[in-house]
């Protein structure tokens, strides 16, 4: 076995701890997956790890989510270790550091009846993570993240969405191009919005190509969604308060539309 890295003044650990910050995963273009089940789908889904970090005392290989260290950098440390450079517990004594991935529209998959969760502006990576695992459930076509106000990469996302940012075709786009790309596919864009004139979700057709665009959680959609949209839709709420979690709200109106297309 390599040698053990038992201080947090090792300049690879120093290097992990410094991805923790949005400036520092923009700068070198890495970010940092944690977990068994998170590293081994990523692996699947084509990223690059440029290396990871083992803990001998912890982690044991899970034959649902297999990690081929064998062909992998891997630097191994202690668990004194580990524990100050681990962002959550339960990660199975493995963290990797791994090469970003730009997908544009035009990596969009090609499907008969597509169904896309559009997420525009959306602040709290948390939020973002359970959208990816409503969309992962469902089969979902794609979460398509407009003018996005958080890092995609940010290992909030990745850990609320329990590794699905590599099982769902997660893109970043902006507003203006993505509304045209709509509009040249024929997919219908379904706006949830709060407003007057907004119509209730399950009289809404999304058994055809359809998008539901959801907006941030403090503020909505923005003018350009809400004018721009084929339609406004509301999920009607009984009591005091007016807003539902945005990845609440999405999984309602996913599902909504699977029942429309009898899945």
């Amino acid at each position: 076995m390599p040698d053990l890295i038992t201080s947090i003044k090792n300049p690879r650990v120093k290097q992990l701890l410094a991805l923790e910050r949005p400036r520092e995963r923009k700068d070198t273009g890495l970010f940092v997956v944690e977990g068994v089940r998170e590293v081994s789908l990523c692996i699947q889904s084509g990223y690059k790890v440029r290396w990871m970090f083992v803990c001998p005392d912890i982690f044991s290989q899970d034959a649902a989510y297999p990690i081929p260290l064998d062909e992998i950098d891997v630097t191994h440390v202690s668990a004194e270790v580990f524990a100050r450079v681990a962002y959550r517990g339960g990660t199975g004594g493995i963290i990797a550091v791994v090469e970003y991935r730009s997908f544009d529209l035009a990596d969009l998959p090609s499907v008969d009846n597509p169904l896309f969760v559009v997420l525009e502006k959306v602040e709290k990576p948390g939020n973002i993570g359970a959208v990816l695992r409503t969309a992962d459930a469902a089969g979902v076509t794609a979460v398509i993240v407009c003018d996005p106000a958080t890092d995609l990469f940010n290992p909030n996302v990745i850990r609320s969405g329990l590794g699905c940012l590599f099982t769902v075709p997660t893109i970043v786009t902006d507003t203006q191009q993505l509304q045209e790309w709509f509009r040249e596919h024929g997919v219908r864009t379904c706006a949830a919005a709060l407003k007057a004139d907004a119509v209730t979700y399950h009289s809404v057709d999304m058994s055809g190509p359809t998008a539901i665009v959801l907006g941030s959680e403090s503020d909505g959609l923005s003018e350009d969604w809400l004018s721009g949209a084929d339609v406004r839709m509301v999920i009607p709420m009984r009591g005091s308060i007016d807003s539902m979690n945005v990845s609440n709200a999405a999984a309602v109106l996913v599902f909504e539309a699977l029942r429309q297309r009898g899945q």
